[in-house]
């Protein structure tokens, strides 16, 4: 592969993850040259990362290499070998809550592992590299919905501290050199293969457990918690627009930009668990409900996120669209075969 042209080398760390899946299988579906690494971690169950995988090394121009981006050697003989000419960093620790428990992995993956992805387009610079930011950048910012002008230095977790530290770091090489990136600021991404640390993921599990879940909102409906679901093959869309669309240095402007990528339609939470329990009982030809028990907003949890999607749409022409139904559908349909639930 490293004999590969180098306008058709597509680097995708985070290959086995959720995103870093489809955006890889598109690429590939398009007949581009796709090396994607991963360190398949055990953060979430690592079967469903290998199933992703699995299905990846199907085709011919996928190469997949085992490998931390955390390792600086590793990452910088594999720019040396390959020479990618696009960069998409979807490696990284996830996870708000967790960022609590086990911070050490969130400055290993999300600072190291980006700085040394920024070493490597340094060293052997490409056309573009996009790379995953968050909407928990935002915080608990008042003002809805969320622009990318928006003030973004008050975070409220370690999680939120590290994506925005990764929008610093990229534009902060840029300026130096010339390095032409793109953060993504993702919204609440679900769908099926998702991870299983999200709430939807999560309240499945639990259900088919016979467990109750948990809602976070202390039975406060009027001010219930809302976020801005965008179902992942928006994302990946998104993503595939913006990838010809390398930001340009000009005077006094370094070539680095930063886009939301959510639905821009938030959903509360309650109708979120609705239409979660619609779709399973689609999916099982029969009515469920969930138990439900509630509690106080969890520590480093906003009670809102909602994506401006303007600036993604003005330079793109995309719009994220999927509704929620539609979206918990597919997952709910993909979770029942995948699991043997019928």
């Amino acid at each position: 592969m490293g004999q590969e042209k180098r306008g058709n080398v597509f680097l995708i760390t985070g290959a086995a993850g959720f995103i870093g899946y489809y955006l890889s299988k598109q690429l590939l579906e398009a007949g581009k040259t796709v090396i994607g690494i991963d360190n398949l971690n055990d953060y979430y169950e690592v079967k469903l990362k290998e199933t992703r995988l699995t299905d990846l090394e199907k085709y011919n121009q996928f190469a997949f290499f085992k490998m931390d981006i955390a390792d600086k050697e590793v990452m910088m003989a594999l720019f040396e070998e390959h020479k990618p000419s696009i960069v998409i960093n979807l490696a990284a620790q996830a996870g708000v809550r967790y960022s609590i428990e086990n911070p050490d992995a969130y400055i290993s993956s999300n600072i190291t592992g980006f700085f040394n992805i920024l070493e490597a387009c340094r060293f052997y610079p490409v056309e573009h590299l996009i790379y995953a930011s968050s909407s928990s950048v935002y915080g608990s910012n008042k003002k809805v919905p969320f622009e990318e002008t928006d003030f973004v230095d008050n975070p409220v977790s370690l999680y939120a501290a590290t994506k925005k530290s990764n929008e610093l770091m990229a534009h902060t090489y840029s300026h130096l050199y010339n390095i032409p990136s793109t953060g993504l600021r993702f919204f609440t991404v679900y769908g099926p293969m998702g991870r299983p640390d999200m709430a939807y993921f999560g309240f499945a599990n639990k259900f088919f457990n016979n467990e109750p879940i948990h809602i976070y909102n202390d039975r406060d409906f009027e001010n219930d918690l809302y976020r801005d679901f965008t179902f992942v093959d928006d994302i990946v869309q998104g993503i595939l627009k913006l990838i010809p669309e390398a930001p340009k240095k000009t005077a006094g402007q370094a070539a680095h930009r930063v886009f939301n990528i959510g639905n821009n339609q938030p959903v509360k939470l309650m109708a979120f668990i609705t239409a979660l329990e619609k779709a399973l009982s689609n999916s099982l030809g029969r009515d469920i409900e969930f138990e439900k028990v509630y509690e106080p907003m969890k520590p480093g949890d906003v009670p809102a996120t909602y994506a401006s999607t303007d600036q993604l749409q003005h330079v793109t022409g995309f719009k994220p669209q999927t509704t929620i139904q539609d979206g918990l559908q597919k997952f709910a349909d993909w979770y029942v075969t995948y699991y043997n639930k019928k």
